[in-house]
């Protein structure tokens, strides 16, 4: 409406614009009506005598129509982006609450063994049932429910019970009275019938604290002629689910409830984080079937958008977690918070408007009291030198580099970029991902501001491609096909990716058509061996070779475009490349910060007071890998089959016994470690293939090391993308989410193919010990 508002008040200024002379000359007295035609040629007449004026019309009406066009896709953008989020959020929420019920199901099927031994004892169940519910704080009462008769001397109904109280663990026979007829009950008809584990629907359950929310864990105990004789059922408490679904949500007002498949709700968030009114017209629209909604993208999931009672703008997003229970995850985004920045954006936009607006007045005034084409210059050249200082401005922010390598121990790094004017066409980059430092630089044919467009792509195009991939050729192919489309202009750029592993030294790098980079190693300077292979822009099929070598301790790398030397004297004598390696020969010993520094002041005494010819770019580092002693604790062995998780959780709790590990470090090693081999067993072998998965555990005062080392197929766990988060741990294959989940429960994580070997390191801090 804004936009409309001020296109209309633009034609109006042109009409006055277009009548100011005649108005002032004329009688205001005998002002004659204007009609269409001579306004119609009195504007005609006027754009054909101002184009200037036109032009700049022109010009502010394409921006407001390229700002609409941002605004509304920006916003589409995160429409999109909302979705995937909020579909990660349930899959996340799905993870933390399957893992959890695995957990529980666990801890009853280790305690299967301690309900056999005392089967035939049935005094001792008792005992039997105290025993499982001190393992886990969340589980409220254990029970074992016989078939009728099965113990003839306890009657007919016999039901040994043990549950929680704030003074203890009691225990009694619920069938005590034979006036429990638990036969009656649907859960004890559903078991006979399915005869497989199932987890019951929630219901509440009054102890002395008040009423709590219970779910209860049922499994089929059978004799030894594979019959029936009674239920072993674990009481877990489903207060934590709220308080743990929302401990960490998409936006400060974000909320996230669980309901059963029917539409009950089972938890909610705390009050003070949202009301009650809130959360249930949330479950009254989801189970609403007249409600308008709509599927995701992915189709995974549902969305519903509405008003809360204070009248606030909402979308709900809900799916069933797959697998058993069938309960339904919501999570609820507030719009205020969703598009807040894209709110202030348009507000900014709108102000941004009005000014130009506002001046494009001023300049057409002054166009029309005198002085136009000196006018137009002035206003051309401040409006071009603005956009050089912005441009600059732009390009120096985009080399703005990660924080992380600050303070680092094994890396010292250095660079500069000098542009031959406000603007060039030079480039690095660099960042650690993964233990890895990947770094590129390049030089982009031509100067000034075209060569800084080409730049600013090729810059963004690396930074997106090498954020999930890991291999130098395939980043520097994808950025040629990139840059080979609809490349008009014929403009190419040299340039030298390299990814460095830093625990291992190993640097695998490709180059189109750069200078060769220099390896500093003590007094040896010695060019990197490369294939020149072509500059990117040319041919989007050509065949990049990606090169590899191993960095020695102490190494630096010190790369440079050819604004280096090819620097010219008054006399037209180019730097060269014996000056550049003389003084790094001189320096070796120097920081790469300290080498830089000191090329620049040698290039500028060559040079003396000539004007820089080309764009100077120089990047450098020293590799200084760090040495941490680990002592080996034990290895486990075992085969891709699912099902020696039980082995692995083992080892887990063996770990964790003999380190004194603290519970929350343990419980988030067994989550990363489970979610690694279920990854190596569903990606590193194919199905049907058998092969081994080694697990090395290493520990220092400090720190756990985990070595997963397997001889499967090629694959880097760092590089996936998305997953279906929402499967079991046993049906769940690697993905965006899993290798997120991994990250977040660890605080370093490694991938290298070794000698036909996939090797994955992770590394988590112990702290405080138990």
């Amino acid at each position: 409406k804004y936009t409309f508002y001020l296109a209309f008040h633009s034609l109006i200024r042109i009409f006055v614009i277009c009548n100011y002379n005649s108005v002032l000359n004329r009688n205001t007295k005998s002002i004659p009506l204007i009609t269409m035609r001579p306004f119609l040629k009195k504007i005609g007449h006027y754009f054909r005598n101002h184009k200037g004026v036109v032009i700049i019309v022109t010009a502010a009406l394409l921006l407001e129509l390229v700002s609409i066009i941002q605004y509304y896709y920006t916003q589409n953008m995160l429409e999109s982006e909302l979705d995937r989020n909020a579909e990660n959020e349930l899959r996340t929420k799905a993870i933390i609450i399957r893992n959890m019920l695995n957990l529980m199901e666990k801890t009853l099927h280790e305690h299967l063994w301690d309900l056999e031994r005392n089967i035939n004892n049935p005094d001792s169940l008792f005992e039997v049932n105290k025993r499982t519910i001190m393992v886990q704080e969340e589980v409220k009462g254990s029970s074992m429910t016989f078939v009728p008769y099965h113990y003839p001397e306890k009657g007919r109904l016999f039901e040994p019970f043990a549950y929680k109280t704030k003074n203890g663990i009691h225990v009694k026979d619920l069938a005590e009275d034979q006036k429990h007829d638990y036969t009656t009950h649907p859960a004890y008809t559903k078991m006979l019938q399915k005869d497989k584990p199932f987890w019951s629907d929630p219901y509440d359950y009054q102890d002395e604290n008040g009423v709590i929310s219970l779910s209860t864990y049922l499994f089929p105990i059978h004799n030894h002629q594979d019959s029936i004789i009674g239920i072993f059922g674990l009481d877990i408490s489903l207060e934590w689910i709220g308080d743990t679904i929302n401990s960490r949500n998409l936006y400060p007002s974000s909320y996230v409830i669980l309901m059963t498949e029917s539409g009950e709700l089972i938890s909610r968030p705390k009050s003070n984080i949202i009301n009650e009114e809130d959360v249930n017209k949330v479950v009254s629209l989801i189970n609403d079937s007249t409600i308008k909604r709509r599927y995701s993208e992915s189709r995974d999931s549902k969305e519903i958008h509405f008003k809360d009672n204070a009248g606030k703008s909402a979308m709900v997003y809900y799916a069933n977690m797959r697998g058993m229970p069938h309960w339904q995850i919501a999570v609820v985004c507030y719009d205020n918070e969703v598009y807040s920045k894209l709110h202030w954006m348009g507000i900014n936009m709108l102000i941004l408007m009005l000014v130009v607006f506002g001046i494009l007045g001023l300049i057409v005034r002054r166009f029309i009291l005198d002085e136009r084409k000196l006018s137009l210059v002035k206003s051309d050249k401040e409006r071009i030198d603005n956009e050089l200082r912005i441009a600059t401005a732009i390009q120096n922010a985009m080399l703005e580099q990660d924080k992380d390598i600050v303070g680092r121990s094994d890396l010292d790094v250095g660079a500069t970029l000098m542009p031959a004017r406000e603007v060039g066409g030079d480039l690095y980059n660099y960042f650690i991902r993964d233990e890895k430092l990947f770094f590129c630089i390049g030089d982009v044919s031509g100067k000034g501001i075209p060569s800084a467009l080409i730049m600013a792509m090729t810059q963004a195009l690396f930074g997106a491609v090498s954020a999930h991939e890991s291999n130098p050729g395939v980043i520097l192919k994808t950025i040629n096909k990139m840059a080979c489309q609809k490349n008009e202009t014929n403009m190419f750029a040299t340039l030298f990716i390299g990814v460095l592993d830093l625990p291992s030294g190993r640097l695998r790098y490709c180059n189109a058509g750069h200078d060769a980079p220099i390896v500093i190693d003590g007094v040896n300077v010695t060019p990197l061996p490369v294939k020149a292979n072509l500059p990117v822009g040319l041919f989007d099929d050509f065949p990049y070779e990606i090169q590899e070598v191993a960095i020695s301790d102490g190494s630096i790398l010190f790369l440079y475009t050819d604004g280096l030397t090819e620097a010219r004297d008054k006399n037209h004598k180019q730097f060269g490349i014996q000056r550049v390696n003389g003084l790094l020969n001189q320096l070796h010993s120097n920081s790469p910060k300290e080498i830089i520094s000191a090329m620049i002041e040698q290039v500028g005494l060559f040079t003396g007071e000539e004007e820089q010819s080309d764009d100077l770019t120089m990047f450098a580092f020293r590799y200084l890998p760090q040495t941490e002693n680990y002592t080996t604790y034990r290895e486990l062995t075992i085969k891709n089959d699912i099902n020696e998780l039980k082995n692995v959780d083992s080892y887990i709790k063996g770990l964790s016994e003999e380190l004194h590990l603290a519970p929350s470090i343990v419980h988030n090693i067994r989550l990363a470690v489970e979610e690694t081999v279920v990854n190596i067993i569903d990606y590193a072998y194919p199905s049907g293939s058998e092969g081994l998965i080694n697990m090395k555990a290493m520990y220092n005062e400090n720190n756990l090391k985990l070595v997963f080392t397997d001889t499967g197929a090629a694959f880097d766990p760092t590089e996936v993308a998305n997953a279906d988060t929402t499967l079991s741990i046993e049906d769940r294959p690697i993905g965006g989410l899993g290798i997120f989940l991994v990250r977040e429960l660890m605080d370093s994580i490694n991938y290298e193919r070794s000698e036909g070997r996939n090797i994955l390191t992770m590394i988590k801090k112990l702290g405080v010990r138990s």
